[in-house]
């Protein structure tokens, strides 16, 4: 294999997940125990330091009728607005004709809030009914997957192209951004949205790993894309959505001057060492540590009534890695209509629609990164004592590192307190003698 940003043939395996179904293929009752399983391993190149998933299943089979709908969450959608927002007010507030377009565009609802801003808009979704029901939706949808050849046939240049929780998908990753380059105004920014490495390790977040997510970026890596084609950062923010995002701003190479921002956060990166072999090295162990604690919990719970909450795909290497079936959860509960009736890739758990269900005693939230939503929806359940448990919890391990911190440096305080004691006292003793 080659590196898929760099051509670099040398590697170092980070973490071996086994094989495990496409976590995006939920099942009919008759497909149940006939799903193909795929290694689903992460390696780092030694040359550019990406992360990247060493087998690739095809666009075709994971992207043509996948089931996610960007629409379900109400955080994920005011989440749009802010950015969509943000864009417009800092970039193109005073321009009359403006024109955005989105990649991978789902139901349209990050390409709504730009449509209340006045902006012209365009997406391009390979999902059939996806790009349907945005098309429903009042939103001007193509049916296809995005790449140089695609982009030739729009032939428009834009303001802004968007690519939220797409770019580290993308099979065809350097025409993709061949065609960002070649189609981005001038003056334009490619708004960059992607899961951020750096969070994931450090919130054990290893459920972020799966097929369809090929590359796993921090800032230093996508721009080592980005520059090969032409484009560079020149501003980035962190943001908590997905369980901990980086949201790139891009322009032109040469165009846009680096921010402070973008700066402190590149510094950030390099005293963390989260590009180095050694923190996918600690992180692979901490997966290990961190499905000890799951099974641990079931084996606490024995006998009490347990549902799944939310079926994301990120749930499915959760579920299938810590061996996590009809011998642990019932079901799993679902809003999204399109998972009406089918069955976890794997582990083969029932979906049902979450308000057509009594509560059970337990909700194993697999859709760990909208706790804040999740927790405020349920406020009544959780009054009349049902139990909800995130087997990965992103606050706490803020907490505990800020815990960890404080004791770090009352630890300092503590060590040069005794050596400016022992020093008083030698110098006592010199004094003396």
């Amino acid at each position: 294999m080659h590196c898929r940003v760099c051509d670099s043939t040398d590697f170092s395996l980070a973490v071996d997940l086994g094989n495990h179904p496409w976590g995006n293929h939920f099942l009919q009752l008759h497909e149940i125990g006939t799903e193909p399983f795929y290694p689903l391993r992460v390696i780092y190149c030694n040359r550019c330091k990406s992360a990247q998933l060493d087998y690739t299943v095809k666009k075709e089979v994971m992207f043509s009728e996948h089931t996610y709908l960007s629409g379900v969450t109400r955080t994920l959608a005011a989440h749009f607005e802010k950015i969509a927002t943000q864009v417009d007010r800092r970039f193109f507030r005073q321009q009359k004709s403006k024109f955005v377009l989105d990649i991978g565009s789902n139901d349209g609802t990050q390409l709504r809030a730009y449509q209340k801003l006045g902006y012209q808009v365009l997406g391009v979704e390979s999902a059939k009914r996806i790009s349907e029901i945005a098309q429903i939706n009042g939103v001007p949808t193509i049916h296809d997957f995005f790449n140089l050849q695609t982009a030739d046939r729009i032939g428009k240049t834009y303001d802004v192209i968007n690519a939220s929780g797409v770019f580290f998908h993308l099979e065809e990753i350097h025409s993709v951004t061949d065609a960002i380059c070649k189609y981005l105004k001038e003056d334009g920014v490619f708004v960059v949205q992607f899961l951020y490495m750096k969070t994931i390790m450090e919130n054990i977040a290893f459920d972020q790993i799966y097929h369809e997510h090929l590359l796993y970026y921090t800032l230093e890596t996508v721009d080592v894309l980005l520059r090969q084609h032409g484009l560079s950062l020149f501003d980035a923010e962190f943001s908590p959505i997905h369980g901990g995002s980086m949201i790139g701003y891009v322009s032109h190479q040469g165009v846009r001057n680096p921010t402070e921002r973008l700066r402190q956060l590149q510094k950030e990166e390099q005293v963390s060492g989260c590009n180095d072999l050694a923190a996918y090295e600690q992180f692979a162990r901490n997966v290990l540590i961190l499905k000890r604690h799951n099974l641990q919990f079931f084996e606490q719970r024995k006998g009490k009534k347990i549902y799944g909450m939310g079926a994301p795909v990120k749930g499915n290497t959760l579920l299938n890695y810590f061996g996590i079936g009809r011998n642990y959860l019932e079901c799993l509960v679902e809003k999204n209509e399109l998972r009406r009736g089918l069955f976890s890739p794997g582990m083969h758990l029932p979906i049902r629609i979450e308000n057509e269900v009594d509560p059970p005693e337990i909700y194993y939230v697999l859709a760990w990164n909208f706790k804040k939503e999740i927790l405020q929806n349920n406020e009544h359940l959780i009054q009349n004592g049902v139990e909800f448990y995130f087997p990965i919890d992103p606050q706490k391990r803020v907490q505990k590192r800020a815990s960890l911190k404080r004791l770090t440096l009352e630890n300092v305080f503590q060590k040069n307190l005794q050596l400016l004691k022992a020093k008083r006292q030698s110098d006592s003793v010199s004094l003396k003698g």
